[in-house]
């Protein structure tokens, strides 16, 4: 049986994060506080000059929250901890002081898609489609919706949101602005991505974490913001609803 991780891998000033999970890199509480604290470790090491964030595996880029962890959720408290996870991610990187480049290789659910609008330019294969699943289940987006209508706007974060059972092709996303440019093959992604890490990194430094606070303008608030939101998807868990929609995924 595979087991799951998060690791940072240095190479030519690129620091590449990776994360797995073998249940499609869904993301469990484990997983969640590893990756937040490899962006901030990235984040504040001197010899990373641009990061990569990546998923393992060849297909689905993120799944978003564990089900068979969410399934075992019994109080409020215990919600809005594990939903906090999520804004915790979200927020390193929005906090992180190196530009964020997304490689996304395949599907993203949920807070997949949160994690791919949370990257500083994201890059795609034909077969990344996205899914805002949530409201399908009981709850909503409530976490992620700050950055991916920062990314795609209100109107298409709603227009996902609503059609919750359909999946959004790379073209859709691409049009959105969630992701910079569709390649064919994964191949042709890991070239694209690796051009312009290197790319990236031989600029000023200083002028990139510049760069890097002008795209988050106006965010200050959100470490409070993605919180609250985490109190009412914890909450929304407990529903009958929930909890009952959730068993038929077992």
């Amino acid at each position: 049986m595979l087991e799951s991780y998060v690791k940072l891998t240095i190479n030519n000033e690129i620091g590449y994060i990776e994360f797995f999970h073998p249940n499609r890199n869904s993301m469990p509480s484990d997983v969640l506080l590893e990756l937040t604290q490899t962006i901030q470790e990235a984040g504040n090491n001197n010899a990373v000059k641009v990061i990569v964030l990546k998923s393992g595996g060849n297909r689905t880029f993120c799944a978003g929250a564990s089900f068979s962890e969410v399934i075992s959720i019994k109080d409020e408290i215990t919600g809005k901890q594990f939903f906090s996870g999520f804004a915790n991610v979200i927020n390193a990187m929005r906090k992180c002081p190196k530009l964020i480049i997304g490689r996304v290789q395949g599907k993203a659910v949920g807070g997949g898609v949160g994690l791919a609008a949370a990257t500083d330019y994201c890059l795609a294969t034909q077969y990344a489609s996205i899914r805002l699943s949530e409201l399908s289940i009981g709850i909503g987006p409530f976490v992620i919706e700050p950055v991916v209508s920062k990314k795609i706007g209100k109107t298409a974060m709603s227009q996902m949101t609503i059609d919750a059972e359909t999946f959004f092709s790379s073209e859709f996303a691409k049009d959105k602005g969630l992701y910079a440019e569709v390649l064919e093959t994964t191949e042709e992604l890991d070239e694209a991505v690796e051009n312009l890490a290197v790319k990236l990194a031989s600029y000023n430094p200083e002028a990139l974490q510049h760069m890097k606070t002008v795209i988050w303008e106006g965010t200050d608030h959100w470490d409070d913001l993605l919180l609250e939101r985490a109190k009412i998807s914890g909450k929304l868990v407990l529903s009958e609803f929930t909890k009952k929609t959730l068993k038929r995924f077992r």
